[in-house]
């Protein structure tokens, strides 16, 4: 009796590991598509997509606005980020 209750206990707690990994995934794909249609015209394209991201992955929607320039306020929480000079963190 102890070692089916151990197998299903296993088994469930393998399907919430696995369904995390699964959503974590999904937002960092979704991070990453949504970045490369914001950086296509940037000039330094990797700058960009590192900002992007990073500004991306710390929002809890992972938003990014559309476009390749502007439409900030599509993105509250992405518009909002600033650097340590005060200035806008997000491309």
């Amino acid at each position: 009796m102890k070692m089916k209750l151990a197998v299903v206990q296993f088994f469930i707690i393998s399907l919430l590991l696995s369904s995390s990994l699964f959503v974590l995934s999904d937002a960092d794909s979704s991070c990453n598509g949504k970045c490369n249609v914001r950086c296509s015209k940037a000039g330094r394209q990797d700058r960009c997509l590192k900002y992007c991201n990073i500004c991306c992955e710390k929002c809890d929607d992972h938003c990014v606005p559309s476009g390749t320039y502007g439409n900030k306020d599509e993105c509250p929480c992405y518009r909002d980020m600033k650097n340590s000079k005060g200035q806008p963190k997000c491309p």
